[in-house]
């Protein structure tokens, strides 16, 4: 049995392009050998709950694709077992366009990204829904935050990979510049005060 990932997204028309254009002898080696890419390991727990966004695809009813930022405070993503991670889904601007979506079809698409190290995790699953009165709503429990929990998403993972980091551009978020340059900051108000003495 092969990669789950390869073995859910290589379909025939890909695996001919990649035939064409030269990179079947790579990537036709994911789809022999044992199964792998279908069970979360620390690695991808670790990385999930260090995130404080992703992006979720789902499809509409009408075959449309539609792609969805998620966020909240770092770790609102949970890896509940090595093939099920969940989140509390937040009042927001009240389309319900993903709720719609995976009621309809389950089937959604997670990209996890790390800017600071050129880091990208895909993840396929399946949704389940669960309302706020359900037992499991608990494992997805963040504490205090200033939106309301809605639902929760649990999320069966089907397959996951790590992707190339090429062109992945390295950017910082306000905490992480915030915490590099207060020593800096610092210095220069210890300048300045020296400079009035």
């Amino acid at each position: 049995m092969p990669n789950k990932y390869a073995e859910t997204f290589f379909t025939k028309t890909a695996q001919a392009l990649q035939k064409e254009h030269g990179s079947h002898h790579f990537y036709g080696s994911e789809l022999k050998g044992p199964d792998t890419n279908q069970s979360l390991t620390l690695r991808e727990r670790g990385f999930i709950e260090a995130r404080d966004s992703f992006y979720m695809a789902t499809i509409t009813e009408d075959g449309w694709p539609y792609v969805q930022h998620r966020g909240g405070p770092e770790g609102f993503t949970r890896v509940l077992d090595n093939t099920t991670i969940g989140f509390a889904d937040f009042s927001g601007n009240q389309q319900f366009i993903s709720t719609a979506n995976v009621v309809n079809n389950p089937r959604v698409s997670l990209i996890f990204m790390d800017y600071v190290h050129r880091r990208r995790l895909k993840i396929a699953g399946l949704v389940t829904l669960i309302d706020t009165q359900d037992e499991r709503i608990k494992q997805l429990d963040i504490g205090k935050y200033f939106a309301a929990v809605e639902r929760g998403y649990l999320i069966n993972v089907v397959a996951f990979d790590w992707n190339c980091p090429q062109h992945i551009t390295q950017r910082f978020d306000k905490p992480t510049v915030d915490k590099a340059v207060a020593p800096l900051l610092e210095t220069i108000e210890n300048l300045k005060k020296g400079e009035n003495d």
